[in-house]
Formats: structure tokens, C-alpha cells, sequence
């Protein structure tokens, strides 16, 4: 990761995202550790969206959830069609977040 994320108090135990190259480590290392596909990330706000990230070589999934997990949609896009996507836009302002998926530090 180019930055140590690091613990805020935007919620409980949420990892602030620091760069938008740390987005395909935080999928993978979540991936391994937990055997599961993908990683939720959160963009703090008014709404509080939340979407899982799936690490593709050739692209990525990014699926909106609602708030109980369920998918409500899907977009497939190349990695230069993510930097255009809402959570490149929250991490530039501050806002994007990821639950830490184990031991911290």
C-alpha cells in the first residue's frame, strides 16, 4: 500500500482509503483473508453508499449494495473507467472508507 490507512472516527473501526492504487491491495488482501470475493468499501455522506469491489486482471466489478448487503447494481469497467467512478471522487474529497477485515497493526 502506498499509505498506511489509518483508523478514523467516521465509524466503527473503518480504514481510511488513501490512495486509488491501495484499492486493488485492500481487494486482494481482503480476498485472501477472508476467502471471499471482493471488498466492501463506504463512502461517508449524507447516504452512506456502500459497494463491493471485485479485482479482475483485465477490469473491475463494482456492485452498489443496499443496507442489508443485497446487490441493487453492477457495473463492469476497465481500470481508466474506475478513476471516474463516485469512490475515486470520494477518496479525492476524503470520504471513502473500508471495514478492516484483520489485526490492525
Amino acid at each position: 500500500m502506498s499509505a498506511q490507512a489509518r483508523i478514523t472516527l467516521a465509524g466503527p473501526s473503518l480504514l481510511t482509503v488513501q490512495a486509488a492504487e491501495d484499492i486493488e491491495f485492500l481487494v486482494k488482501e481482503s480476498e485472501v483473508l477472508t476467502g471471499h470475493a471482493g471488498r466492501t468499501f463506504v463512502i461517508a455522506g449524507a447516504d452512506w453508499l456502500t459497494y463491493r469491489v471485485h479485482w479482475h486482471p483485465i477490469g473491475l466489478k463494482v456492485e452498489r449494495l443496499d443496507v442489508e448487503g443485497r446487490v441493487l447494481s453492477t457495473q463492469h469497467l476497465l481500470p481508466r473507467e474506475f478513476l471516474g467512478h463516485s469512490l475515486i471522487e470520494a477518496l479525492a474529497a476524503g470520504q471513502l472508507f473500508t471495514p478492516p477485515v484483520g489485526r490492525i497493526g
